[in-house]
């Protein structure tokens, strides 16, 4: 089983706890920040971590810079680092959207947040996918 290295951006607190936890939960991903929105990520990106995330999954809706400023952001300056977006909205124009943006793909966040763990899964097998697994 393949282990991702992850970032997380998304501006709701309770909605980054939950969906982190699942994904610690699941083994399959190693968290290596959480930012409440793409300003954080990017200022982290640019101290240079010890080890830059394969994937980073952003929430599209937040203040200061959104999901779609970090897929276009990132495809530039760090082409290596998959962007998978996500939102509340599971319109098919939204997935469209992002994908035309440069996303490798767009997952709807579960209703309730005690449904992260099928969240993760649903996930864990796009990144399979995308990034091979």
């Amino acid at each position: 089983m393949r282990t991702f290295r992850l970032a997380i951006v998304e501006n709701d607190e309770d909605e980054r706890f939950f969906m982190s936890e699942a994904f610690r939960a699941s083994g399959e991903f190693e968290i290596l920040g959480e930012f409440g929105n793409g300003d954080q990520l990017t200022e982290w990106l640019h101290e240079s971590p010890r080890e830059l995330p394969e994937l980073v999954l952003s929430d599209l809706n937040m203040p200061g810079k959104n999901g779609y400023d970090i897929i276009d952001e990132l495809k530039t300056t760090y082409p290596d680092i998959a962007v998978f977006a996500t939102s509340t909205s599971s319109v098919v124009s939204t997935r469209e959207k992002c994908m035309r943006a440069g996303a490798k793909d767009f997952i709807a966040k579960p209703d309730i947040f005690i449904a992260y763990d099928s969240f993760v899964a649903e996930f864990y097998q796009l990144a399979c996918q995308c990034l091979g697994g």
